[in-house]
């Protein structure tokens, strides 16, 4: 029997011819067809404006209000519980989606809150931000000219700076997600350039290799950038091979790591695997600025362009300003620790812009230094951390040197996004007196 339906879908009028009962069965499940219909209009901007009110309204990406909180912590059983984590058949509303996006951002860490201080990176800089998301919109891949031209020539482009700014007359390079993926790039030139048949033969031939290295996590390449402080950095040219990370002190969105070495060439001889498939060498351009047969990777994120535009659009003079600020804010903070009696310094001067300091409550002040009395300290840290999180207010790492006989002490390491500030160290110290002064 023939029959007809007019109903309302994304504010317009259909008409339905119903013919048979797979018809019908189809009308029946309308509710959910309309859900994905409206679900699907996020393709045509409205999620994406609704989502950039939210990160506005947050600041998560500009300026965070110091009073506000670093983290609202939950325990991972509460959190699970309040988001209600769940795939479906049918897909959310856009309302829904809004929804998840509200509480990722509510439970989340706000890195560019001024009292985040935890790891070795902090806020980041809204003209990386903007970077970042124009390359996410892109959606290309960082191993061909053919496929991402601009940014191949911002990447070619930031290796030659990078290496003169380092002290190289010449050199190579290439974007990786991270020191330690920069690492291994390192270990395999190292071992390519020893011992060049390890690359089709293996290394079993061969004797073996020995590395020598520091037992220190590695922090402070930004110093480069700042005429005050790059002295600390003084030989740096005459090393093989440089790991620099952008996403940490400088504040560029994560990821931007940059591998600078030497030896022009080498990355590639290592490396090449020669894919006929991306990397032929009868192709109508250039093809010696492909560079994804340079990676082990082969396809890379475009993470030079965030370095780029950061540089490029806020100029040397105030990315030095930036670096300046954060090596002045931990003098000062190393100062206000030695001569506090409530804190101790861990060592004699600050190094880049590490500050390691122990808080000494009451109860351990005046007291003789014996094994207990370390024992005790060592609790100290681990409890403060807990009271800070759970309160919001603060976040400092903290951890232990077991092989230097050093129990766990405070970490605090300062960035350039958001620029510190004396009066937040102050805070800082003011904060770990209030909540640890009955421990």
């Amino acid at each position: 029997m023939l029959s007809s339906k007019i109903f309302r879908a994304n504010g317009l009028l259909r008409k339905i011819e119903l013919k048979s009962p797979l018809c019908l069965r189809t009308l029946t499940s309308y509710g959910r067809e309309e859900k994905q219909m409206n679900i699907d209009t996020r393709m045509d901007g409205v999620l994406l404006r609704q989502v950039l009110n939210l990160t506005l309204k947050e600041s998560s990406a500009t300026n965070v209000d110091g009073d506000s909180k670093v983290v609202e912590f939950k325990h991972p059983n509460e959190l699970q519980d309040l988001l209600k984590l769940n795939i479906s058949q049918n897909g959310l509303s856009i309302d829904e989606v809004m929804k998840v996006l509200d509480e990722v951002v509510r439970f989340s860490v706000k890195t560019s809150h001024p009292h985040f201080y935890n790891q070795l990176y902090g806020g980041i800089d809204e003209i990386g931000l903007a970077a970042s998301w124009i390359s996410s919109t892109l959606n290309t891949n960082q191993h061909t000219y053919e496929i991402a031209p601009v940014f191949i020539l911002m990447e070619h482009y930031l290796i030659k700076y990078l290496a003169k700014l380092f002290g190289w007359s010449d050199g190579d390079g290439i974007f990786s997600p991270g020191g330690s993926m920069s690492n291994m790039y390192a270990m395999q030139l190292a071992r390519y350039r020893l011992y060049p048949d390890s690359k089709v033969e293996g290394i079993f031939g061969n004797k073996p290799l020995t590395a020598f290295t520091s037992d220190q996590a590695c922090w402070g390449g930004t110093a480069i950038l700042s005429q005050k402080y790059k002295h600390n950095l003084e030989g740096i040219h005459r090393v093989d091979s440089i790991a620099w990370n952008p996403h940490k002190m400088l504040g560029a969105p994560l990821q931007c790591s940059t591998f600078i070495v030497k030896h022009k060439g080498l990355l590639h001889e290592c490396n090449s695997a020669k894919a006929s498939y991306l990397f032929q060498q009868d192709k109508f351009y250039d093809v010696s600025f492909d560079t994804g047969d340079k990676s082990f990777q082969c396809g890379r994120k475009v993470d030079a362009f965030k370095l780029y535009l950061l540089l490029s659009s806020h100029g040397l003079s105030e990315i030095e300003r930036r670096v300046d600020a954060a090596f002045r804010a931990s003098e000062y903070l190393y100062e206000q620790v030695k001569n506090r009696p409530d804190f101790r310094a861990v060592i004699d001067r600050p190094q880049c812009t590490n500050v390691c300091f122990w808080y000494i409550p009451p109860s351990l002040q005046q007291q003789p230094e014996t094994p207990e009395w370390w024992d005790h300290l060592s609790k100290v840290a681990p409890k403060l951390k807990a009271r800070m999180v759970q309160n919001g207010e603060l976040m400092i790492g903290y951890q232990p040197i077991q092989d230097k006989g050093l129990v766990n002490f405070f970490r605090l390491v300062n960035c350039c996004i958001p620029c510190p500030t004396n009066e937040q160290m102050d805070q800082v110290l003011e904060i770990i007196q209030r909540l640890g002064e009955d421990l």
